[in-house]
C-alpha cells in the first residue's frame, strides 16, 4: 500500500550530470506549462529523468529568480545583526 514509485526503477532513468540540452528542455517546458505536477513533467517534457531530479534542478539551478554571487554589504550587515539577536536558530 502507499504511493507508486516516482520513476521507473528498471534502469531507463538517466543519472549523473545534466546536459545543456536537458536544461533547455526543462526550462522551455516550465516556461510554457508552468511547474505543475513534477511526477508527470519528465515524460511530458521528453526527459529521461525522475520528477524529483527535475524539481531539484529547477529549484536550485535553473529558476530565473535565483540570486547568485556574494552578499551585498547591506545583506551581510542584516545577517550579522539578526545572528546577534537570534543566535544559531
Amino acid at each position: 500500500m502507499g504511493r507508486a514509485p516516482c520513476c521507473d526503477k528498471n534502469g531507463l532513468m538517466k543519472k549523473g550530470p545534466w546536459t545543456p540540452e536537458e536544461d533547455q528542455k526543462l526550462t522551455a517546458y516550465i516556461q510554457l506549462q508552468g511547474p505543475g505536477n513534477w511526477r508527470s513533467l519528465p515524460k511530458n517534457a521528453g526527459l529521461q529523468r525522475c520528477g524529483k531530479s527535475c524539481r531539484l534542478r529547477w529549484t536550485n539551478y535553473l529558476r530565473p529568480d535565483i540570486k547568485r554571487g556574494r552578499f551585498s554589504f547591506e545583506e551581510e550587515e542584516t545577517i550579522i545583526q539578526l545572528h546577534s539577536i537570534l543566535g544559531n536558530k
